[in-house]
């Protein structure tokens, strides 16, 4: 079994998504309390110096999607699909959330958490973006009771973090709650929650 280090933060839903994967898998890794940085140090790790990094035999990983996907071909536990076609419908769940929830989201994070102010025209362009992803996901959506069906995947944990992010993101800009108008999102949510990787990773959080 390689060494596994990951770096990042609790507050990063692409940590806790990585985090998670590597819960599920079973395997020992060290949780490496990082922030975002532009320090060369944390450039060799991270070249954008952003969080979550995953060092495999020091060896680093970035971006979540790799990161995953390592986690499930190498490490074990695999939370993908067996039939390719199902497994391609996980990663474009994952690809919907992370562009047309989390990143159209972003624009407004600084009002919404940092105290900075955006224009109106960049919220206006963020919630026509996030009206629209919103829509586009619930068409793809299942929550069966997960998202893409009867068996929790990965595209449940990229869900369970970063939409509440958003959602808190588009209340407080918006008055919108982005979770009341995904239907299922809750009880899936109260599904995950009986994991013990959730579990260990809501602790972490303080939730």
């Amino acid at each position: 079994m390689p060494t596994l280090k990951l770096h990042g933060l609790p507050l990063s839903n692409y940590y806790n998504i990585v985090k998670a994967a590597l819960l599920e898998a079973g395997v020992e890794f060290e949780d490496v309390g990082t922030a975002p940085s532009q320090q060369d140090e944390y450039l060799a790790i991270s070249p954008m110096g952003k969080i979550p990094a995953l060092e495999v035999d020091g060896t680093a990983l970035t971006e979540t999607s790799a990161m995953v996907d390592y986690v499930a071909e190498h490490l074990g536990g695999s939370l993908y699909p067996e039939h390719p076609l199902a497994r391609a419908q996980v990663r474009e769940l994952m690809k919907y959330i992370e562009v047309y929830i989390d990143l159209a989201a972003r624009p407004c994070f600084s009002e919404a958490f940092f105290g900075g102010t955006v224009s109106e025209e960049v919220k206006a362009t963020a919630k026509a973006n996030l009206t629209k992803g919103v829509a586009a996901l619930n068409r793809r959506a299942r929550f069966m009771p997960y998202i893409a069906g009867a068996a929790v995947t990965y595209a449940d944990f990229a869900t369970y973090f970063s939409v509440p992010l958003a959602d808190r993101a588009a209340q407080k800009v918006f008055g919108w709650s982005l979770v009341a108008d995904i239907p299922g999102f809750a009880g899936m949510a109260e599904k995950l929650r009986e994991r013990d990787s959730i579990k260990a990773i809501e602790a972490s959080r303080g939730g």
